[in-house]
């Protein structure tokens, strides 16, 4: 079964998912866009207002920024994974409650295991608190590489905070090189 196939079944399973109430004001399922054989997946926080209305993560304006950085480093979006831990829309696009949290994660796991991306970038705070440490500190460790089960993971401003504060375009360029060289070694 190819890994467009076990994508296929998991989405499935999510837009039949009851483990938390977030279903009750979703829109649609969130699940990914993208490459399902890629190298490099990107997962952001949670789906928003316009996400939820088109099914798609990433389709906003911060959508659009992630696909500027992405062409700067001679990539398109569809050459990615990208999707988010939770698959609804929290309301109002608030941060997602840690409950609502542990009842998707699996679903991104699982993504994990299906893809086998050689790199992951979190996109954001919240995401990389989930991935890669807890007390992960966005403004001091965004562009910096972890190792998990052999896995390259980092994380990097999450694009809508980009909107909010310009400033913090330069680093992203900077991640996004970073990225970029980590890509062409392997």
């Amino acid at each position: 079964m190819s890994n467009a196939e076990k994508l296929s079944e998991l989405k499935k399973i999510c837009e039949n998912c009851r483990n938390c109430q977030l279903y009750k004001t979703r829109t649609n399922v969130v699940f990914s866009k993208g490459d399902p054989d890629a190298k490099l997946m990107f997962v952001g926080e949670a789906p928003g207002e316009k996400e939820d209305l088109s099914g798609e993560p990433f389709v906003g304006a911060a959508g659009k920024l992630l696909d500027k950085y992405l062409g700067y480093i001679g990539l398109d979006a569809k050459d990615a994974y990208v999707c988010n831990i939770l698959k609804c829309r929290p309301p109002k696009n608030r941060d997602p409650l840690p409950q609502e949290e542990e009842s998707c994660i699996g679903y991104l796991w699982k993504q994990v295991e299906i893809i086998k991306p050689r790199v992951i970038v979190c996109l954001g705070r919240i995401a990389a608190k989930k991935l890669i440490k807890e007390d992960f500190a966005i403004t001091k460790e965004h562009g910096k590489w972890f190792e998990i089960n052999s896995t390259k993971i980092m994380a990097v401003y999450h694009p809508a905070a980009l909107l909010r504060d310009p400033h913090k375009k330069e680093d992203m360029l900077v991640d996004f090189e970073t990225i970029a060289k980590e890509l062409e070694s392997l």
